[in-house]
């Protein structure tokens, strides 16, 4: 009696669909782990160098029910012009006075006390942050 062959030699008619699909993933793995570490170092790169101007909050005072003091702290290059917008909160939180403030000064650090207008009486001043360019 003849014995029935049940499965194809191995490696006679090429790779087998299991190591094909292997392959499929292994390239798209790649792809898209270069392509996650280059989002990381984009976003990295960005915050590092994106902004040209960093500011703190030291400390803030209200002064009334219609004003409130920020005490700033701003570093920046000596040849760049910007900005500085500060956010006044009532009790609730909601927004009681917003402005920006100016900072055009030839220096690599300012220190400023600045005066902010609210509609209501203020219990924080929260700085949003700041930008480059006038």
């Amino acid at each position: 009696m003849a014995a029935v062959r049940e499965a194809l030699p191995e490696g006679r008619y090429g790779r087998s669909p299991d190591q094909r699909a292997d392959r499929k993933l292994k390239i798209i793995g790649s792809v898209l782990g270069v392509a996650f570490l280059a989002l990381i170092g984009w976003f990295g790169y960005d915050s590092l160098a994106g902004n040209d101007i960093s500011a703190e909050l030291i400390k803030s005072k209200i002064v009334s029910d219609s004003r409130a003091e920020a005490h700033l702290e701003v570093r920046k290059d000596r040849d760049t012009d910007g900005h500085c917008t500060l956010r006044a909160l009532s009790t609730e939180g909601a927004e009681v006075g917003r402005a920006a403030f100016p900072f055009d000064e030839r220096s690599d650090r300012i220190d400023k006390v600045v005066t902010l207008r609210t509609t209501s009486r203020a219990t924080a001043v929260e700085l949003q942050g700041c930008t480059a360019g006038s």
